[in-house]
This record gives structure tokens, sequence and C-alpha cells, in this order.
């Protein structure tokens, strides 16, 4: 089959997984400038989890002035805007690019393959996207906070084809199989292609419940090997 379309998950497959540890101690330090006990601020953080990844807060800052007026916390901007750039620029630094992103992508171009992306992120990464050598070269971006669903709902995919104007079976899908994003490609009636990259410590909290599935690679330009079987 001639694909005519691949389409991409983003942390862990285009950039870098977000190191759980560092993840961690911003947080720390997130609830030390707002002044709050750390498990309080989890317990909510984590209440807030897929609001946060489905748009219902337009910010960050958002999030973090809803939690402090659930804990009854009264904190001047000052407080909240300095929580926010901290996370902000976990994120920013966090969305690192595998070293072979842009040139396979842009050859993936030059074949005339459709780009797309879809990722279940909260508001800070559409912004640094932009920021990124690479987003030049996709025709269509699917952001779960902007779009109000996240895979594996049956939605998201069916908005990226509809916007790609492809066909399903048409579609490779590529990630790293969090939140059983590759069954849901599959099931939309996309091929799925598992990436783990090569030196990737597997063993972080986040990354231990990944999906598993044919085909295998260890590395973007192995997707051009793919495309020519």
């Amino acid at each position: 089959m001639k694909y005519e379309a691949v389409i991409f998950d983003l942390f862990g497959t285009l950039v870098d997984n977000i190191d759980y540890e560092e993840y961690m101690k911003i947080l720390r330090q997130v609830a030390s400038i707002l002044a709050v006990l750390f498990d309080d601020f989890m317990r909510l953080w984590s209440e807030t989890s897929r609001q946060r990844s489905l748009g219902a807060f337009t910010t960050i800052e958002d999030n973090f002035k809803y939690i402090c007026e659930k804990m009854g916390v009264d904190h001047a901007g000052t407080q909240i805007k300095l929580a926010t750039g901290l996370r902000n620029d976990f994120i920013a630094h966090s969305m690192e690019p595998q070293p072979d992103a842009e040139d396979v992508l842009s050859r993936l171009k030059l074949q005339g393959l459709k780009l797309g992306l879809i990722s279940n992120c909260t508001p800070e990464t559409p912004v640094f996207w932009e920021k990124l050598p690479f987003a030049r070269l996709f025709d269509v971006t699917v952001f779960s906070c902007l779009a109000g669903m996240q895979k594996p709902e049956p939605g998201i995919y069916e908005l990226v084809v509809k916007q790609l104007s492809v066909k399903p079976e048409n579609c490779l899908y590529v990630g790293d199989g969090n939140g059983r994003e590759l069954s849901g490609a599959k099931d939309a009636g996309m091929q799925p292609v598992l990436i783990r990259h090569a030196g990737e410590d597997g063993t972080q909290p986040h990354l231990v419940n990944r999906e598993e599935c044919d085909p295998r690679i260890s590395s973007l330009s192995e997707i051009l090997a793919l495309l020519n079987d």
C-alpha cells in the first residue's frame, strides 16, 4: 500500500519524553512559591489533569489560580506568574527535538507525504511547538488542549484525517505507546508504528505501562525504510 500521510505523536516521538524526576522537582518548587503544602497541591494538580489536557484552562496560570482558590489561598499575581514561568520554562526545555527529526520530516515531505501531529498536551505545548525547527513542515496539528478531546478517543483521529483530506487506512501513525494511542490509531483504521528511541530510560513511572505493537522502530530514520518496504 502506498501511504499518503504520516501522523506523529509529540513527546517521546518527535521530542524527548518529559523527565519524571525533573517534573516532580518543578512541581515541588511551584508549591513552595505558592506557599502551599506539596501533598495538597499534588492532589488538586492530579485532579485537574484531564481538564488541563482538554482545554478547560486556557493557560497554566489559570490552572494555578484555580488550585489556589480551591485551597483558600489568596495570592498576588506575582507569585502565580513566577510559578507559571517556572512551569513554562520546564516544558520549553523538555521539548528537545530528536536528532534526526528535522531531516526525516523533510525527506517525508519531499516524497510527497502529508504530515500530521496529534498530541495529548497542556496549554503551553502549542505555544512552544511553533518554535521547533520542524513545525513548519506539518500540514495539520491537533493538540488535545485546543481540540477538547484526546487520544485514544476516536474523534481526535477522525479530526486529523479529515483535515489532511486522507483516508485513515492510508496513514501511518507513529508514537511511543503512551495513553493507548496506538490501539486508538489502529481502531481508527491507521497502521500504528511503535517507536522507542535507543537509550531512553523506560523505567520512569509515567513510561512503564506503554503499549507494544509491531512494527517497532528505534529511530525516526527507520520510518523511511518502512515506507519503502
